[in-house]
């Protein structure tokens, strides 16, 4: 998708949210062959259909703890994004054929994305791109996010006031959050996440990559496991004995 791979997501903090490629609200759905990399997850619905045919590297969590401290995390973050002051107001310019550098850009209604947006990391350490859009996200058929000069798909949001929805054959790149729902048309493909927070996540033969923005396991971590693993082994064969 263009993007360098990186995990600087602690530029914005994500909680738990961080191990999900996808997230929902309400209900899950998928049509076709969709391949999602990282974790999915629904709180409080309880449906998720269409897997199969679509599969998931991961994960599932369906209106469990995991899921519901997940969607906590993710609305912290999206409150998060949009009390950060912006640098520039782009209302009512289609982003389509611009290359921003870092910042925090405001559209106080929709957004538009028609053909192609630059994002210029302009070669700094984590450089951050926040997209603070009042209400709807849309991007048109075949559009794209490319960055440039040390941007990855770790470093940049969309907080959306309502809901996004990605247009077909479309190659996106950041963590879309959206109050509403998040609907992928065919093809469509997301180098990130799509966390909605309380409406539905539809899904067409669509690709969905969380793999790069998730840290892996520290020693700590590693070794933690390996002793409850170790202790739970231990019970069982006293309890045999």
């Amino acid at each position: 998708m263009g993007l360098t791979a990186g995990a600087n997501a602690a530029t914005v903090s994500l909680g738990t949210a961080i191990n999900f490629a996808v997230l929902g609200g309400s209900t899950i759905t998928n049509t076709g062959p969709s391949v999602i990399t990282g974790d999915l997850g629904l709180s409080p619905g309880t449906s998720v259909t269409g897997f199969p045919p679509g599969s998931v590297t991961g994960t599932t969590h369906v209106a469990n703890g995991v899921a519901g401290q997940a969607k906590t995390d993710a609305q912290a973050a999206f409150l998060d994004l949009g009390g950060r002051p912006f640098t520039q107001d782009l209302t009512g310019q289609d982003l389509g054929g611009l290359t921003l550098t870092p910042g925090v850009y405001f559209f106080s209604s929709t957004a538009q994305l028609t053909g192609s947006l630059t994002l210029n990391g302009e070669g700094v350490a984590d450089p951050l791109f926040i997209f603070q859009i009042g209400s709807a996200l849309t991007t048109a058929s075949n559009s794209s996010i490319l960055g440039i000069n040390g941007v990855s798909s770790c470093d940049i949001f969309f907080r959306v006031g309502s809901s996004a929805t990605l247009g077909t054959d479309t190659s996106f790149s950041g963590t879309i959050i959206a109050s509403e729902s998040i609907t992928l048309d065919t093809r469509a493909s997301v180098d990130g996440r799509t966390l909605a927070l309380n409406g539905a996540v539809t899904l067409d033969t669509n690709q969905i990559d969380a793999s790069h923005c998730i840290p892996e396991p520290t020693s700590g971590t590693l070794l933690m496991l390996g002793g409850l693993l170790f202790a739970t082994r231990r019970r069982r064969t006293l309890a045999r004995g």
